[in-house]
């Protein structure tokens, strides 16, 4: 038994690094596929995106897989549709991944955004699965839903931009999406800080506000100064592009991280009533 359980609150140590991959990965695949839907790209460089999509999510599930002690028991996630949002980001992660290898098989536009549509639910799920976790109470904060969906969608957009930026491949609106979800993401996070104040211990909030600040000056503030810096000096566009897309994407890898390995406080035990000797 832990000697630091008792009515103080302390770390947990169930979920790690393997379950922040999840998280990691799988929100920036979602997001890629997203902004695909989109982009206007067609042919080979369509199917290699839709491709690295589905490995950042697979990399994410299978992450979990070996986080669990005995991978077998995974099946068990299968059976409770109904009332687990792990269950259902299963069941929607197959959906990604049947409507994505067609899309990739047939170049299809369409099924693309059909892709789409499944990775947006999956990365909504993922909040919901963090929201669900209530002892955690910089979880369980319905803010943090919205701020889970933003990242993955600021993610994406970012590994978007920089693979244009360095592939030299058409980019078309999605500067304008990145802006947006950059944007989102910073309003994201100033509405879930507002409402974990008042639950989150000390610990978590000492990291968690380190976090936010690069999420912040690095994850918004610079990478949107790098895309107008790249608007009025052409020449250093595909670079400002590229640096801007890496900045978002680490900025929101190294939040989830901290979010989900180093903010983990729960609320120890609530003893309202305590027993009195000689007193029924």
């Amino acid at each position: 038994m832990n000697d630091n359980f008792g009515p103080n609150p302390w770390h947990q140590t169930n979920w790690d690094f393997r379950a922040a991959f999840n998280f990691i990965f799988g929100g920036a695949g979602a997001g890629l596929l997203v902004v695909l839907a989109f982009s206007g790209l067609s042919g080979d460089v369509l199917r290699v995106e839709l491709l690295l999509g589905m490995a950042l999510i697979g990399a994410g599930l299978l992450s979990v897989w070996f986080e669990i002690g005995r991978p077998l028991r995974a099946l068990n996630v299968g059976f409770n549709p109904f009332t687990s949002w792990m269950t259902r980001e299963s069941f929607v992660a197959g959906l990604v991944f049947a409507s994505g290898l067609a899309a990739a098989w047939l170049a299809s536009r369409s099924l693309a955004q059909a892709a789409a549509l499944a990775a947006l639910l999956f990365v909504y799920c993922q909040g919901r699965i963090l929201q669900a976790s209530k002892g955690i109470p910089a979880w369980r904060v319905p803010a943090l839903i919205w701020l889970i969906f933003t990242t993955g969608l600021a993610e994406g957009a970012g590994v978007f931009v920089a693979l244009a930026a360095l592939f030299d491949t058409p980019a078309r609106g999605a500067l304008g999406y990145f802006s947006l979800a950059l944007i989102a993401r910073a309003f994201a996070w100033s509405t879930y800080r507002s409402g974990v104040a008042k639950s989150a211990v000390r610990a978590a909030l000492a990291v968690l506000d380190r976090s936010g600040k690069m999420l912040i000056q690095f994850g918004t503030i610079a990478p949107l100064a790098l895309l107008l810096a790249g608007w009025f000096v052409p020449d250093i566009a595909r670079v400002a592009v590229l640096l801007a897309g890496v900045a978002a994407l680490a900025t929101g890898w190294q939040f989830k991280f901290v979010l989900i390995v180093r903010a983990a406080y729960n609320q120890g035990f609530a003893l309202p009533h305590l027993p009195v000797r000689g007193t029924r």
